[in-house]
């Protein structure tokens, strides 16, 4: 990512920024440095903003609606293992956000000077320490909610570390990333519903979606090519129709085992079309969302577009997040989900208010 994209971005609205590469726990590991550096407040604040940079938080709230589409397509109520699958979720996420920068670390130094450990604000050893620590509470907090759970995320760990240390360059790179989302997806279903079949097809459309987006970030500094955008725009169209097309069929047992009135289940009461009116609508918020910019990027590939592109197509995973939720039939989580989006620009927001560069 050029620096004139990244400021160009930094002024836009926007969630989380563009990635040039992306973490293995299925969620954005941007690349590049915004131009900003933190505000001289101190040593506690400058190395806690030096962490926030590194970990690159307002990106988390790309992550809890994994878990929560998860739980909604195992046809299971939400509850305190969807949240323990939430955490591991969260812990693995900014493990491979750690694990990145580290393994980027003789790279960033001729092309990203100012990132956290190249600029000397975090030593290399604390980051390895971080991303393995993190992953050890990730992996407890799944075996907590567990032991289909932690089945899924001791190769959702795996991943991880194979995407960061070995894939990320490679042709598999963005297949890893796909494998990655959809596993966290199968997590939340594991720890909330205890198996993951009835969840398969979310994930996979969840996966799809980040396969696509991968590949356009990989010509994200040099554009170039039509090719990844318009494939990209056409998978965001196949998806769009596909959530919107009709929910889900949960097994019988599982939807009568969801209580009424909560989030989960179908209440014989709700009007047929409420849940059907809610897909369609965030299916459209997802289509527009992604379409747009990868539109743009087709027409003219230059790294700025690309790069709208990718941000473009990570903004709309939460509402794809939210889609599956609502099509599995869990209106009040796709709703929950749905707010995360805000939420996460109001963070944004107010992370680039304290000059704590998220790129």
């Amino acid at each position: 990512m050029s620096r004139t994209a990244a400021a160009a971005r930094a002024a836009s609205e926007a969630g989380p920024p563009a990635p040039e590469q992306r973490s293995a726990s299925g969620a954005v590991a941007p690349k590049a440095y915004s131009g900003s550096v933190p505000r001289a407040s101190g040593p506690r604040s400058g190395r806690a903003d030096a962490w926030a940079e590194l970990l690159r938080l307002p990106a988390l709230f790309t992550v809890p609606g994994d878990a929560l589409a998860g739980a909604a397509a195992a046809g299971a109520r939400p509850g305190p293992r969807t949240l323990l699958a939430i955490g591991s979720s969260l812990c693995l996420y900014e493990a491979g956000m750690a694990l990145n920068d580290w393994a980027d670390r003789a790279e960033d130094a001729v092309e990203r000077p100012h990132r956290p450990l190249p600029s000397g604000r975090i030593r290399p050893a604390a980051a390895l320490a971080a991303a393995g620590a993190l992953t050890g509470a990730g992996l407890a907090l799944a075996a907590g909610a567990g032991r289909p759970a932690l089945a899924v995320a001791a190769p959702l760990a795996a991943t991880v570390w194979a995407y960061d240390l070995a894939l990320k360059h490679t042709p598999a790179g963005p297949a890893a990333m796909a494998a990655a989302r959809g596993l966290d997806l199968l997590l939340g279903a594991a720890a909330t519903g205890g198996g993951t079949r009835a969840a398969l097809p979310s994930a996979a459309l969840l996966g799809s979606h980040t396969l696509a987006v991968t590949a356009v970030s990989r010509r994200e500094t040099t554009g170039g090519s039509v090719l990844a955008p318009l494939a990209a725009l056409a998978t965001t169209g196949a998806l769009t129709r596909l959530v919107t097309a009709g929910r889900i069929r949960l097994p019988a047992g599982r939807r009568a085992a969801a209580a009424p009135g909560l989030p989960g289940s179908n209440p014989a009461g709700q009007p047929p079309g409420t849940t059907g009116a809610l897909t369609t609508v965030l299916g459209a918020a997802y289509a527009a969302t992604a379409a747009r910019p990868y539109f743009h990027a087709t027409l003219n590939p230059s790294p700025p577009l690309v790069q709208r592109a990718v941000g473009g197509g990570i903004r709309a995973t939460v509402p794809l997040q939210a889609a599956l939720a609502a099509r599995s039939g869990a209106p009040v989580t796709a709703l929950l989900v749905a707010a995360l989006a805000p939420a996460g620009r109001m963070f944004a927001k107010r992370a680039a208010m304290r000059k704590v560069s998220i790129t």
